[in-house]
């Protein structure tokens, strides 16, 4: 049941869309505004909000009458748009100014981590993709943003600006690939 290639592909596609290397600036600048990160919650509440979206997505997608396929052409215009944002570095989605909430749950969890790119996504490849293999994707990367967020000084420290610069767009050049594939395979 296990595929060791699709979870490969789901892993780096949700890595692409999450973009914790990209929110970076962000989670850096929260972490000096109030003085650390409490990743264990950040990541334990962005694990329930994908889990739970991957298993009752579709059916809220059912109560309003659009088939998976139609949501997955519609996901995959957004990781477009994403990727186009993180390449050319203009904000086509505004981001909502939540300040500092309760343990940093709120901004980090969701909208930055589990936000509606990851949660379009995750319906995108249950079209695609077996559950079980989305599953592994997802615990993969909630142990890599779980890393991120815990070493987020370190991190800023050794890359520096332009290197944070640099990975943001070649994940922003991984998405606009995706995103094509997604709309060739469900037209």
């Amino acid at each position: 049941m296990l595929n060791f290639k699709e979870i490969i592909s789901v892993t780096l596609i949700l890595f692409s869309v999450i973009d914790v290397i990209g929110t970076l600036p962000v989670i850096i600048d929260l972490r000096k505004k109030t003085g650390k990160i409490e990743s264990e919650k950040a990541t334990l509440a962005s694990a329930l909000l994908m889990v739970a979206f991957l298993f009752v997505g579709e059916s809220i997608l059912k109560l309003f009458g659009v088939d998976v396929s139609s949501f997955a052409v519609a996901g995959a215009l957004i990781i477009f748009l994403l990727g186009l944002e993180m390449i050319l570095g203009r904000n086509i989605f505004k981001a909502d100014d939540h300040g500092a909430g309760s343990s940093h749950i709120v901004p980090i969890a969701f909208p930055l981590i589990a936000g509606a790119g990851t949660m379009t996504t995750i319906l995108s490849l249950k079209a695609e993709y077996a559950t079980a293999n989305i599953l592994v994707g997802i615990l993969i990367n909630l142990v890599l943003i779980y890393a991120v967020l815990k070493s987020s000084e370190w991190i800023e420290n050794r890359i520096g600006p332009g290197g944070i610069n640099i990975l943001r767009k070649v994940f922003g050049i991984i998405l606009l690939a995706i995103s094509i594939k997604l709309i060739k395979n469900n037209f």
